[in-house]
C-alpha cells in the first residue's frame, strides 16, 4: 500500500490517503474508512495492525470513494517532520570514492563507522514543488537520492534481527545540498538544512511491498539526463545495523525519517563538477515507490 498527504482546493487542508497499485492515477480518501488522524506521523504512530488489514483489502472492493492526482495538490507524506530527518553520510562506496574527489579534506576519512548527522526540515517541498536557489548564498547547489526509512513504532535497543519489525515503510528524500556551506562550516547541518531542501515523496510505501533487506533500484535524473544509477543492496551499512545501532543510544520515535545516503552520480562528483541552476528540473527514482521530481527557482 501507499499512503500519501493532499490538498483539496475546497478546504486547503492536509488530508491523507491510500494508494493501489491497480491504478496508480487514483487517491481514496481515509475518512471513508472511518479513520481519522491529525497528519502523517499520527497515522504511523497509532493506526493498528487491523486497520492496516482494512486497508489493504479494500482494495478488492466496489464503491470506493476516490480522487484523481491531478485533481488534488500533492504534498510530502510527512510535511513537518516532527524531528529532524537522521541522515547517512558517504553510505555508498562509489560516492565516497567522488566525494574525496571533489574535496579531498572535507569528505575522505576511514569509516569504520557510519557517519550520522541531521538535517533541520522546517516544511518538506513535495513532488512538483520547488527548491529556492538561494543564489547569492550558494554557488554549489546539488541533489542527492536517497531511500528514506520511515520508522513506525518507538525503538529502543533493538537488535539486527527484529530491526525490520520497526519499520512502516519507505519513500524518496532528495537531500539538496549546498556544497560551498557543507564545506566551509566542516560539518554539514547548515549545508543541507536551508529552507526547501528537503523533498520528500511522493508517497510512503508500506513494507510488506519489500524483501528484507530491500533491493531496489535507485536513480536520478537532471533535465532527463540520467545522474545516478545504482541499486540499494550498495549500501555499506544496512538499514538493520543503521536501526540497531542508533536505539542504542537513543529511542527512535514513530515517523522517525532516516535518509541512508545517496549513491555516486551527483553534481560535485562531475569534472569539472556540475552543479544546479535556476530552471533545472531534478527528477529522484527508486522502484516501487514512485518518482519525486523538483524544480530549481
Amino acid at each position: 500500500m501507499k499512503f500519501y498527504t493532499y490538498k483539496t482546493k475546497d478546504t486547503g487542508r492536509e488530508e491523507l490517503a491510500i494508494g493501489y497499485a491497480k491504478d496508480d492515477n487514483l487517491l481514496y480518501p481515509l475518512h471513508q474508512f472511518d479513520m481519522h488522524f491529525a497528519d502523517m506521523t499520527d497515522l504511523i504512530a497509532h493506526i493498528t495492525p487491523a486497520e492496516l488489514e482494512i486497508l489493504k483489502l479494500a482494495s478488492q472492493k466496489e464503491g470506493l470513494r476516490f480522487l484523481q492526482k491531478d485533481g488534488v495538490t500533492a504534498c510530502a507524506p510527512i510535511s513537518h517532520p516532527r524531528q529532524d530527518v537522521i541522515c547517512l553520510g558517504i553510505n555508498y562506496a562509489a560516492h565516497a570514492e567522488e566525494s574525496a574527489r571533489y574535496k579531498k579534506e572535507a569528505f575522505e576519512r576511514d569509516r569504520p563507522y557510519p557517519i550520522y548527522f541531521a538535517k533541520r526540515v522546517n516544511e518538506a517541498v513535495a513532488d512538483g514543488g520547488m527548491v529556492p536557489a538561494y543564489e547569492n548564498l550558494v554557488d554549489s547547489l546539488d541533489y542527492e537520492v536517497e531511500l528514506a526509512v520511515i520508522i513506525g513504532k518507538d525503538a529502543k535497543n533493538v537488535s539486527r534481527e527484529n530491526a525490520y519489525d520497526y519499520v512502516f515503510g519507505y519513500t524518496i528524500l532528495n537531500d539538496i545540498s549546498a556544497r560551498n556551506l557543507q564545506t566551509r562550516h566542516k560539518q554539514w547541518y547548515f549545508g543541507k538544512s536551508l529552507d526547501g531542501f528537503t523533498p520528500i515523496g511522493p508517497c510512503i510505501t508500506t513494507i510488506d511491498e519489500f524483501q528484507n533487506p530491500p533491493e531496489l533500484a535507485i536513480r536520478s535524473y537532471v533535465n532527463g539526463e540520467l545522474r545516478q544509477n545504482s541499486n540499494t543492496n550498495l549500501l555499506i551499512f544496512d538499514i538493520a545495523h543503521i536501526i540497531s545501532e542508533l536505539s542504542q543510544g537513543m529511542t527512535l520515535k514513530a515517523g522517525t525519517i532516516i535518509a541512508t545516503g545517496t549513491p555516486a552520480g551527483v553534481g560535485m562528483g562531475f569534472e569539472p563538477p556540475n552543479f544546479l541552476k535556476p530552471g533545472d528540473t531534478v527528477t529522484c527514482e527508486i522502484e516501487k515507490i514512485g518518482t519525486l521530481t523538483c524544480t530549481i527557482g
